[in-house]
């Protein structure tokens, strides 16, 4: 693991940047959701709003899936 140290203008409120910094990390792919709260120092529960406020989705599941995955079920109920 890196450590990053930033130098923040006054006005900046450096949990304000972790939490931005977690949600762009998360959105991008590239941090789980429960790193995303350890880095914006939220409990999970409270990130997960954060992500609903901003039309973050917390489930990405793309729609070719979710559909495939309908027929398959719908399939199933046969014999």
């Amino acid at each position: 693991m890196t450590t990053l140290t930033l130098e923040l203008p006054s006005d900046l409120d450096p949990a304000r940047v972790r939490l931005g910094l977690a949600v762009l990390l998360y959105q991008e792919g590239a941090i789980s959701l429960g790193y995303g709260a350890e880095v914006a120092a939220l409990s999970l529960h409270d990130f997960v709003n954060e992500l609903a406020q901003r039309e973050v989705p917390v489930i990405d599941y793309p729609a070719k899936e979710l559909d495939d995955e309908l027929a398959h079920l719908d399939g199933l109920g046969e014999d």
